[in-house]
Parts: structure tokens; C-alpha cells; sequence
């Protein structure tokens, strides 16, 4: 061994209090986290206590098969709003999951990263996601509504509403799925003689459907719950009659909740409870499918 060596500094021995103090800090904020987690699970619960409780009383078969109405609120229902919510649900779904979708394919497997707009439409979408639901209820009532188009406030203004709101969402969770598709995939199919749509459409679509079904209906799922850009757009307070089809005036079932607790009779309260239940009832529905969806053709490369 060289004399230089020899004169090298022994390095320290790590500092066992140092250490220590570390992880009494790192336990000290993981406890701070789940106390966080917990108070808000607790805030959560007590919520949804509240609302089973109270909307059990109403929680019938006149919710769903009887019409609202002011002359008798304790027998009313709110089969109107149900009935406007499919239609705007349905219009939301014809026109949000087709572009959406394509819009998310072309991004991910044709466009060209390096040319300028594409990179502009990439900025775009992320930024449209944080964009507040009341701006596209503005946007909608601007356009659709009145100004250029002018269907007036009708169940397909709604739609156009909704799936301005979750088209980028649409987008973006597609783009994940189909980014999660090994290129492997891709390279053998092509090598095959595929052509580039077929090598999509075959083989890459279907290998993420999972994730392109969980993501869009995790959107729909935020979309029903929306009130804010529908009562812009026309969802009016009290619709006796259903809507029949997409021209039709309509009302939706978080605008339903919106009018009905403001209306000071009791019966209308306890009709408000039952109908958050029954909304709270279809968001799980549609949230329990897109896990079963997402475990049934989720596949690991």
C-alpha cells in the first residue's frame, strides 16, 4: 500500500443521531398523512350517513315513476330529470367518445411531435382539463344556444356542454392506454406487412381498451354530476313532462337537486335527499363498471 494511501482521511462513521432524528421526522409526517387521510374519510362517511338517512325516507318507486310537482311535493318525483339526464348523457356519448377517441389515436400514432401545431394541440388539451365546467356552459350558451347554430335550450345544447367538459379527459386517459401498448406490438405487426391503420385498429386498439374504457367512463361518471354548465344552457327548474328527444326542453338530476332544496317545503327537502341518493346510487354504478371493466380485459405485458 502507497504512503498516499496510507494518508487518506478514514472517512466518518455515519452519525447515529442524525439518522435517528431522520426518521423520527419521516415517521412524524407519514403519521401527519394518514390523520389527513383519515379526518377526511371521517368528513366523508358522516356524509354520506347524512344522506342515506335522510333520503331513505323518499327512496321509492314514486322517485322514479311519478313527475315533480308543486300542488302535491310529498307523492312528487323526478322522472323528467331522469329521463333529461339520459338524453344529455346519450348526446354526451355520441359526441365526446368518438372524437375523443380519434382525436387521442391521431395524437398518439400519427402525429408528427416535431411539427409546431401538434405540439400547440398537445398544450391545449392539458390546459383544458383545468379549465372550470362553468366556461364551457358560457362557451356552449355563446354558440350553440344563441349566436351562430341557435338550437336554443334544448337536451343537445346540454350534450355539446358535457362533452366539451370531457373531451380532454377522453384524450389524455386514451393516449395513456394506448402509450402503455409495448412497441414490440407495433414493430412485429408492421414487420408482418400491416399497414399502420390496420396495426391500430387490430392490435393496439384492442390491447387498451381497459384503460380507454375505465378513462371515458370515469368521465361520463364526472359529467352526470355536473349542474353548473347545464343551467347556462338551458336545464330549466321544473320540467313536468319527459323529454322525447334531443330538441326537446329538459331538466337533469344535479339541476333538480340545485332548485329543489331551495323550495321551503319539507317534502321538497326529503325529495332532494332521495334524489342525491339515487344520483350518488348511478355514480358508483358506473364507477363499479369501469373497475370491472378494467380487471376483465386488463392485460400484462
Amino acid at each position: 500500500m502507497s504512503i498516499a494511501a496510507l494518508e487518506q482521511p478514514i472517512s466518518k462513521a455515519p452519525n447515529l443521531k442524525s439518522t435517528k432524528r431522520i426518521d423520527i421526522r419521516s415517521a412524524a409526517f407519514a403519521a401527519a398523512l394518514w390523520a389527513c387521510l383519515l379526518l377526511a374519510g371521517l368528513f366523508l362517511l358522516a356524509v354520506l350517513l347524512v344522506i342515506v338517512q335522510e333520503g331513505l325516507a323518499r327512496f321509492d318507486w314514486a322517485l322514479i315513476s311519478e313527475q315533480p310537482s308543486r300542488l302535491r311535493p310529498g307523492t312528487s318525483g323526478v322522472q323528467s330529470a331522469i329521463f333529461g339526464t339520459l338524453w344529455v348523457m346519450l348526446g354526451t356519448i355520441l359526441l365526446a367518445i368518438p372524437i375523443g377517441i380519434a382525436g387521442a389515436i391521431y395524437l398518439e400514432e400519427y402525429a408528427d411531435n416535431n411539427k409546431w401545431w401538434n405540439r400547440l394541440i398537445e398544450l391545449n388539451i392539458q390546459n383544458l382539463v383545468a379549465v372550470p365546467s362553468i366556461i364551457y356552459g358560457i362557451l356552449t350558451l355563446a354558440f350553440v344556444v344563441r349566436g351562430p347554430l341557435g338550437i336554443g335550450p334544448v337536451a343537445l345544447a346540454g350534450s355539446v356542454a358535457l362533452a366539451l367538459l370531457i373531451l380532454p379527459v377522453i384524450i389524455i386517459t386514451t393516449r395513456e392506454a394506448l402509450r402503455a401498448v409495448p412497441q414490440d406490438i407495433r414493430h412485429a405487426s408492421l414487420a408482418l406487412g400491416a399497414t399502420q391503420w390496420q396495426t391500430t385498429w387490430r392490435q393496439v386498439l384492442p390491447s387498451s381498451v381497459s384503460g380507454i374504457a375505465t378513462g371515458t367512463i370515469l368521465a361520463l361518471s364526472r359529467a352526470i354530476g355536473e349542474a353548473a354548465p347545464l343551467i347556462l344552457v338551458g336545464a330549466t327548474v321544473f320540467v313536468t313532462v319527459n323529454p322525447d328527444g334531443f330538441l326537446d326542453r329538459y331538466t337533469v338530476l344535479p339541476v333538480q337537486i340545485f332548485n329543489l332544496v331551495k323550495l321551503p317545503e319539507e317534502a321538497n327537502l326529503q325529495l332532494a335527499w332521495a334524489t342525491i341518493l339515487l344520483l350518488i346510487l348511478i355514480l358508483l354504478a358506473m364507477n363499479g363498471i369501469a373497475i370491472w371493466l378494467r380487471n376483465k380485459f386488463r392485460r400484462r405485458w
